[in-house]
């Protein structure tokens, strides 16, 4: 039977910053574009996926939706396209918003189809009472957001503001000293003045041409150094903002200064009053029962809700090949409680399945949730985002895989249903001396079956551990202790016959 499992999309495919929608019976994912080994955030173009709300495990590629320099801000294709937001506006089209990189406007383009493709449609603007009518810059247009309302009114999100609590106060230059700089020094300056102007998450309405604004933007959600008494303390807003409208309240989900964390606030208003409500994912699982110390190497989030029939999801993302910059879309399906608040769910690699995958058949070794070792990090460091030095999810020749696992390191996914499986084949090739555990908790105590290694492995090469399991649903660990290194591509399970 037909199954699926995290990340959701092919894992050639790079869509993070996802905003799932629901449109004419399918859902619709609207994310930024990463590429594989990437060397910056969103160096593609646009892409559109699709499933119908009757099959979340039936996702097809609507092709390129938005090109970058169909902008004419970016007509020389140098900046990238970050993450995006798509709305049905009052007259039946379709809406995406967008930025490019710290560029400080938010641009509009339309289609008569939610797939696409989009057409340049302008760039966000006050209204000619206020400032002339002229494009928005202030309060860092970034990561927008928008929504349209039960009654037809269309509300607009966005802002930036420090990860971490950092202090990104730029230097205090005369406009002629500013002027004398280098222009990169320069346009660095000009960047971290319009964040510092911002540094909360900020709405405004739009008029129904989807492109004025109706007054100037005010703050929806604190950031990280404007918390104090607010309640939102410990999650200020740093990016990622995404709106829905749920059982007659509004969600306001965004990623808080810890970057790793999708948190929401929840108001009786469309774009004021809100209410910090808690943390929905982390991609570390981070807070999740207490846990401190993440599962899986942290990185920035982005994401938002969506109802597929009666059930609630949360997409996200999370990071690999050892960078920030080749991001993948992961899904979870959440719980809204009678009091509307939502608890946090953990990853998984069954996603959207709807249950745990089959103990049985073939997976790639690379749909792990769980990936660890000594060295795992525990923190983001933004002066150092390489996650190189540690294992990770990496793509070589079309072929993902685990790569440079070291002694310590234990992959994981949660969950399967075994049922009379008698062993496990780990495709593996390498140089390693040591132990191959596998193991039904992530501490790797309760081992069900065990392999030595002590060869080189210089090709892809199927190793057989015996295994001893009664039938149950399980979560599934792998750990390597010894010396030397491996690369994980498959996992398979042997089963006996009855």
């Amino acid at each position: 039977m037909e199954q699926i499992f995290n990340p959701y999309l092919p894992l050639t495919e790079y869509i993070p910053d996802g905003e799932p929608h629901v449109f004419d019976g399918r859902v619709y994912i609207y994310g930024s574009h990463d590429v594989t080994g990437g060397t910056a955030y969103c160096q593609d173009h646009y892409t559109v996926w699709s499933a119908p709300v009757d099959n979340l495990k039936d996702w097809r590629c609507e092709g390129v939706s938005y090109r970058r320099n169909q902008d004419p801000s970016n007509a020389d294709d140098k900046m990238q396209l970050w993450a995006p937001d798509v709305t049905k506006g009052p007259d039946g089209r379709y809406y995406l918003y967008y930025c490019f990189s710290f560029y400080p406007e938010i641009g509009v383009a339309v289609s008569d189809s939610p797939a696409g493709p989009f057409e340049f449609y302008g760039h966000v603007k006050y209204p000619d009472h206020i400032l002339g009518g002229k494009t928005l810059e202030e309060y860092m247009p970034f990561d927008p957001a928008v929504f349209t309302d039960d009654d037809g009114r269309v509300y607009l999100y966005y802002g930036f503001a420090p990860a971490c609590e950092k202090e990104m106060a730029p230097p205090k230059l005369s406009p002629e000293e500013l002027a004398a700089l280098p222009e990169d020094s320069r346009k660095m300056i000009e960047t971290l003045t319009r964040i510092t102007m911002g540094e909360n998450g900020m709405a405004v309405e739009l008029e129904p041409d989807m492109i004025t604004m109706k007054d100037t933007p005010h703050v929806c959600v604190p950031g990280g150094h404007h918390t104090a008494g607010t309640g939102f303390e410990g999650h200020g807003f740093f990016e990622a903002s995404s709106i829905r409208k749920i059982n007659g309240k509004y969600y306001f989900v965004y990623s808080s200064h810890k970057s790793h964390e999708l948190c929401y606030a929840v108001s009786d208003k469309p774009a004021e009053g809100f209410v910090y409500g808690g943390t929905i994912v982390s991609n570390g699982d981070v807070g999740l029962n207490g846990r401190t110390k993440p599962v899986y190497p942290l990185g920035n989030n982005h994401g938002g809700i969506v109802q597929v029939k009666d059930d609630f999801y949360i997409f996200y993302h999370r990071q690999t090949n050892g960078t920030e910059f080749s991001r993948q879309g992961y899904a979870e399906k959440i719980r809204i409680l009678p009091d509307g608040s939502i608890p946090q769910v953990e990853i998984t690699s069954c996603g959207l399945n709807g249950g745990p995958l089959y103990g049985s058949g073939s997976y790639p070794a690379a749909i792990a949730c769980h990936l660890t070792h000594p060295k795992t990090s525990e923190g983001i460091d933004y002066k150092n985002p390489d996650l190189a030095f540690q294992p990770r999810i990496v793509q070589r020749q079309n072929v993902p895989f685990v790569g440079d696992i070291q002694d310590g390191t234990v992959v994981g996914y949660k969950y399967f249903d075994f049922k009379n499986v008698s062993g496990l084949s780990l495709e593996l090739r390498g140089t390693f001396k040591g132990t191959v555990k596998a193991a039904l908790n992530e501490d790797c105590t309760e081992v069900i079956g065990q392999t030595v290694l002590d060869r080189e492995l210089s090709c892809w090469t199927n190793i057989s551990i015996p295994v001893q399991v009664k039938d149950g649903i399980y979560a599934l660990y792998v750990k390597f202790e010894g010396e030397g290194t491996l690369d994980f591509k498959q996992l398979a399970f042997d089963t006996k016959t009855t």
